[in-house]
């Protein structure tokens, strides 16, 4: 059996939400309006049917709530996505497994209210926040609330990348060009999020997170070095900040926190990636998932591709057994495969 962790699908009744308020966002909200199978059963079906012992665990895509909507609207529109979501979990088990709801963030107690229903009411897998609430990065006091609810229940957290055109790549542009905001700036977002809870001292304080680092942990395996022996120098470069006691005041190496995070092999049909991803994190902490429907072909491709390449890896079948689904079972302390 294989249990696809990341995958976005919209329930009905949160899309026809979202686009009420949202209107015609543009740049990604216009890319997922334009993909019918995250938000068309019949179609998300259809680029299912083709893999055997095959289920999917589903959360909803970009944009996040906060980004369209008012912060007095963030609460009542996860709550339509998470309900919808557990709906669709309990009406078709063959074909979603679990859901991962999503943290309404600006919510006045954080999220937590939300958080706790979702869990012990609905019985999400998880809850999926993104890397930046408006700009704003996550390690400040007034997300301390998710943190804690999170530390508390021992549930995973699904990170999911955003950044828009809005957010220039030189600082005397007005915007991103090229869809570099997307190519490179999504894996630098995912990158930056997991430093600032390192260095945050976030994972000291709160030691049972467990955090699942959307598209393989995004930069953090290619730049080994520069995470391993480039941060053990911490403070050798800055003048106007004294990083060097920082270093010091932490009860272990930065490299060792970020292989403590977790990550899935959604790497866009990429051996070398996914070679490179599995060499730094290890089979324990990496899961099977595609980042269904986002494919090229507007079909199956993604799906095909991530499972030709993990079953063309030289592991054991207990090694590949623990991507496919033992991994996230133990994660979220759900049974997915009967």
């Amino acid at each position: 059996m294989r249990i696809d962790a990341y995958n976005h699908f919209f329930p009905k009744k949160y899309f026809e939400r979202m686009i009420e308020v949202a209107g015609g966002h543009k740049d990604i909200g216009k890319r997922v309006r334009g993909i019918p199978a995250i938000h068309d059963l019949d179609e998300r079906f259809r680029s299912m049917d083709p893999f055997d012992d095959y289920k999917q665990i589903i959360s909803i895509a970009l944009p996040p709530p906060e980004e369209y909507a008012k912060p007095e609207q963030t609460e009542e529109l996860c709550q339509i996505a998470n309900d919808g979501m557990a709906e669709l979990c309990q009406k078709y088990p063959d074909r979603f497994a679990g859901f991962v709801a999503q943290a309404p963030l600006l919510a006045k107690d954080g999220g937590v209210r939300e958080i706790e229903r979702a869990l012990k009411q609905l019985g999400a897998a998880g809850m999926q926040i993104n890397t930046n609430v408006n700009g704003k990065p996550l390690d400040r006091p007034e997300f301390e609330a998710f943190w804690a609810a999170m530390d508390k229940n021992g549930m995973p957290v699904w990170v999911h990348p955003t950044r828009g055109a809005n957010l220039p790549d030189y600082i005397d542009e007005k915007k991103s060009l090229y869809e570099i905001w997307w190519t490179f700036g999504w894996p630098y977002e995912t990158s930056a999020f997991m430093a600032r809870l390192v260095f945050s001292k976030t994972l000291d304080k709160y030691p049972n997170l467990k955090v699942i680092a959307h598209h393989l942990g995004a930069m953090v395996p290619y730049f080994e070095g520069r995470v391993g022996p480039g941060w053990d120098q911490l403070g050798s470069r800055t003048t106007d900040e004294d990083y060097v006691s920082l270093r010091k005041s932490l009860k272990k190496r930065p490299l060792d926190y970020f292989k403590d995070f977790y990550a899935d092999s959604a790497v866009f049909g990429s051996k070398p990636a996914t070679e490179c991803g599995l060499a730094f994190y290890g089979v324990d902490h990496v899961v099977f998932a595609s980042d269904s429907p986002f494919d090229p072909e507007k079909g199956p491709g993604y799906i095909r591709d991530t499972i030709k390449i993990i079953d063309s890896l030289d592991l054991s079948k207990e090694d590949r057994e623990k991507i496919y689904y033992k991994n996230i079972e133990k994660l979220t302390g759900k049974k997915f495969v009967k």
